[in-house]
């Protein structure tokens, strides 16, 4: 007996106020215990108003085809601001049918934006001001209500009530988007809300990321100088609807929140509350009427996107007496988020908290990496009881909280850390006999979550906090596998090509502040758009999401962006082929850079011209999936003119790069630059290379695939000496060092205990947490590059190594669950492994004979040889596998 379940309508489970014409639906396919090689061969989908299903607006009818993702609807257009119920059941074959799925539902948004966007500010206050205002409006219903939708966003950011009662769960809404383009706006389901009589609306609008202070300029009103609010209340009650917009009508006021700002922290002054301004029934006759805003050329669509929720809750671990004497909270876990407490005292008595990442050498509060950010949080009492306080506004990166002012003695119970983030649904879980590892993973996880409030950022603590393209395409590989993330990158992406110049240059990073700024950072040299490794996230980032996803409209989407990308590379390249021209941050960090400088000695054409040869494959496969037959030609041909060019200009073809660094062999062999008949040697020399520092160098746009080159090319040891080394400089030293995020620098911490440089130092930067993608694909075995999109097939090849003796790596697909779980054993691998329904695997034991394994005939393993290895190989369907064998041992492999 088979069953479907997961059903999905655009990736989401119950999404409300879609904005798609033609949404698509998506399912899992679940078996009885026992039951493999399951693939489906038709499908029926019903669409209905009623959950009953008793009159379905579209029924596909069984269709014979073996599709479960990103199925599109085909039924008549579908109504604005309308709930629908859908259903599916599926036919294997050689099996009977399903019954049908349990009901989901999903609903249609506002066929456009028409609400007035309205300023809740003094007009002397305008573009200067750090202090949120108070917003209300009050009105009446008649009846019951059957339904109610409030449809909201801002230039700023809000927070909004009805009655008293917040609205939804989020934050940090509407989130960071190209402002200066587009809006997104947020639907929130408020039946429970309203009731029949008075009713009010209530918010705070505050700067957010539209006008608060931004960059390491501290430059503010970037996107424009008044903070203002569009709301639209739509209900249904007995006999009729009703709406409430935005307008003229609403009223405004200052309120306790006096201070707001993403950087730097709230201040809140509880002497101020107003009992009852969020209620009916407040007379607000002294507060100021809103000031109805024109607003033109901004697009007003619906968030695709997570919310930012609060995720975790943290209790301090100790509270600890500094040598200087500072009275610190210890969360034990540096996060993204802030912190709640209940404090009581006197009218007037202050709570000051500083956040900070680590203590330093003599273990006093460090603040110093936060550069301009000042981080702080104040409040002041009213005196009445107990009260409790949380920001709203600001965010913080930290582990330790300074109290510096609090009434009476520091109890820790009444501290609590709230993680916040961007709400990806996790999909990995890893576990291995190395603890060190699962602390890295551990860590690795922590900068994704602290790294993804709203935007993929590079840090959430100093004055920066921006969506720096190249960390994110470098990163993008781990952060697929950790999480769900289509939705989150996807909308990060869609602002990317917003904000790509005409010429196809894409900024350093999205949204792009840094060309907004009346001052320019010297370092550039000239405007922040088009680094080699960076721009080439419009490549990068689309073509992963849909290898992990099998999302085939994220191409569609994308692709003229990424065209236009090549094509400004081919621009800028000598002869269309060797990029030489330009500001590029090269392999940024890399620990051969010389004294001084951030940049490794890797040459920036090598790196440039390699990064546009696989932007320039990644386009040519691109077109090949959207049948663009006369573009796939075009850059394929490209593609290998410009490799051909790559080797004349910086190989010897003999083996060897003119000027030898890891990196310059890493980036030639993972891209496949270096011709087939040198690609031993090269790997080699990079070997040789590891060896004689003992340790990696690479920075930023090596260090990603390192590790996949060397295990690839048969030297799976050294990957793992690497992996495992605890010594300066590599990732377990960190992880010694009591990190529980990764650093943006080997070094960020050096071993004499002082620190790297304050002006560029964070403990939260994901970049180098690429590693994971090696452990989750290499070590876990679980790969996706051979497979169909969305883990359709998929290759199954762990390899074991070091004194790791047993790892699991559980990976929640598309299609459901792959699980990848060995155990070494006098010389031997037990290896059991899980393929979910409707896929198939290719399994691969590296250097093994079948002859030599337990439960190969159940496999029908063969002996083969494959890109110049031994393996022992089949191709399986669904199912749950175990067998025994030698240890895995790979020789070679081309990345290509």
């Amino acid at each position: 007996m088979v069953h479907v379940y997961d059903v999905m309508c655009e990736g989401q489970r119950f999404p409300l106020g879609l904005s798609t014409a033609r949404p698509r639906f998506s399912w899992r396919i679940g078996a009885a215990e026992g039951v493999g090689d399951l693939f489906q061969e038709a499908f029926q989908i019903q669409v209905a108003l009623d959950e009953g299903f008793t009159s379905p607006v579209w029924d596909s009818g069984m269709v014979h085809e073996g599709r479960s993702q990103w199925v599109d609807y085909g039924g008549p257009e579908l109504s604005p601001c309308t709930r629908y119920y859908v259903r599916v059941r599926v036919k294997p074959i050689g099996g009977e049918l399903s019954p049908w799925s349990d009901a989901t539902w999903f609903e249609t948004g506002l066929p456009e934006w028409t609400a007035p966007f309205v300023s809740p500010e003094p007009v002397e206050r305008v573009g200067r001001s750090s202090r949120p205002r108070y917003v209300r409006r009050e009105f009446s219903i008649d009846r019951s209500v059957a339904g109610a939708r409030l449809y909201a966003t801002a230039l700023g950011l809000y927070e909004l009530s009805i009655n008293g009662r917040r609205v939804g769960d989020s934050f940090f809404t509407p989130g960071w988007t190209s402002y200066r383009r587009r809006l997104l706006y947020q639907t929130y389901d408020v039946t429970d809300y309203l009731r029949p009589g008075r009713n009010v609306v209530a918010g705070i609008v505050a700067n957010g990321w539209y006008r608060g202070e931004l960059t390491w300029f501290l430059e503010r009103n970037l996107y424009g100088r008044e903070i203002a609010l569009s709301v639209d209340l739509r209900w249904k009650e007995e006999g009729g609807e009703g709406r409430l917009v935005t307008d003229s009508t609403w009223r405004s006021s200052d309120g306790p929140l006096v201070y707001a700002e993403l950087y730097h922290g709230e201040v809140y002054d509880s002497r101020l509350e107003v009992p009852g301004w969020d209620l009916p029934g407040f007379d607000d006759g002294e507060w100021e009427e809103c000031r109805v805003l024109e607003i033109s050329g901004r697009a007003v669509e619906a968030q695709e996107a997570p919310p930012v929720r609060i995720h975790e809750r943290l209790a301090p671990v100790r509270i600890i007496t500094t040598p200087r004497g500072e009275k610190v909270l210890d969360f034990g876990q540096n996060l993204t988020g802030w912190v709640r407490f209940r404090v009581r005292g006197r009218s007037g008595d202050r709570v000051r908290l500083r956040h900070a990442e680590i203590l330093d050498k003599e273990g006093n509060f460090y603040t110093d990496n936060l550069r301009k950010a000042r981080n702080i949080v104040e409040y002041v009492l009213k005196g009445e009881g107990e009260e409790e306080f949380s920001p709203r506004f600001s965010f913080q990166g930290f582990r330790y909280v300074c109290v510096d002012e609090w009434p009476g003695e520091i109890n820790p119970s009444d501290f609590t850390a709230e993680v916040l983030h961007s709400d990806m649904e996790p999909l990995l879980e890893f576990r291995c006999s190395h603890e060190p590892l699962n602390r890295l993973h551990h860590n690795i996880q922590w900068s994704w979550k602290g790294n993804s409030l709203a935007i993929p950022t590079d840090c959430p603590q100093r004055d920066e906090r921006l969506g720096w393209t190249g960390d994110a395409a470098m990163f993008v590989g781990t952060a697929t596998y950790l999480s769900d993330a289509r939705s989150f990158l996807l909308q990060w992406l869609v602002d990317m090509t917003l904000d790509q110049r005409r010429d196809g240059a894409v900024p350093f990073v999205v949204p792009d502040v840094l060309s907004l700024l009346e001052q320019q950072d010297p370092n550039f040299r000239e405007p922040p758009f088009g680094s080699a490794g960076w721009g080439d996230a419009i490549t990068i980032c689309p073509w992963t999401l849909y290898r992990r996803y099998g999302d085939r409209r994220i191409l569609e989407r994308l692709y003229p962006a990424m065209q236009r990308w090549v094509e400004y590379m081919r621009a800028q390249a000598r002869e269309g082929l060797v990029w030489e021209r330009g500001f590029h941050f090269g392999d940024w960090v890399a620990l051969d850079a010389e004294e001084g400088s951030y940049v490794g000695l890797t040459p920036l054409p090598l790196i440039a011209t390699a990064f546009y040869a696989l932007s320039t494959e990644i386009l040519a496969r691109t077109a090949g999936v959207l049948g663009l037959e006369e573009d796939e030609r075009r850059y394929k041909d490209l593609h290998k003119r410009i490799a051909a060019a790559w080797c004349r200009e910086f190989f010897t073809g003999e083996g060897r790069l003119r000027v030898e660094t890891q990196t310059g062999y890493t980036l030639g062999l993972a891209f496949g630059l270096v011709p087939e008949s040198a690609r031993e040697e090269a790997a080699a020399r990079l070997a040789d290379l590891v060896r004689e520092k003992g340790h990696l160098t690479t920075g930023f746009l090596g260090t990603p695939f390192l590790l996949r080159v060397l295990s690839d090319h048969g030297y799976t040891d050294l990957a793992y000496t690497l992996l495992l080394r605890d010594e300066y400089p590599s990732w377990l030293y960190e992880v010694k060092a009591g990190a529980t995020t990764i650093w943006e620098h080997w070094d960020g911490i050096k071993p004499d205990g002082t620190m790297w440089s304050p002006q560029m130092n964070s403990f939260n930067h994901y970049a180098y947490g690429a590693v994971g993608e090696w452990m989750y694909a290499v070590m876990g075995g679980i790969r996706a590059e051979d497979g169909g999109p969305g883990f359709s097939s998929f290759s199954l090849e762990p390899l074991p190594g070091g004194d790791v003796r047993e790892c699991s790596v559980h990976y929640r697909s598309p299609y459901g669950l792959i699980a990848s779980s060995w155990t070494i054993e006098d010389g031997r691998m037990h290896w059991v492994f899980e393929v979910p329904p409707n896929t198939k695997a290719t399994v691969r034991l590296w250097g093994v004979e079948s002859r030599s394994v337990e439960g190969a005939a159940k496999l029908g393993l063969q002996d083969r040889i494959e890109d110049g290895g031994p393996c022992a190989a089949a191709q399986v369907g669904s199912g749950r596998y175990e067998l025994i064998c030698p240890v895995p041992v790979r020789r070679f492999r081309s990345m290509t």
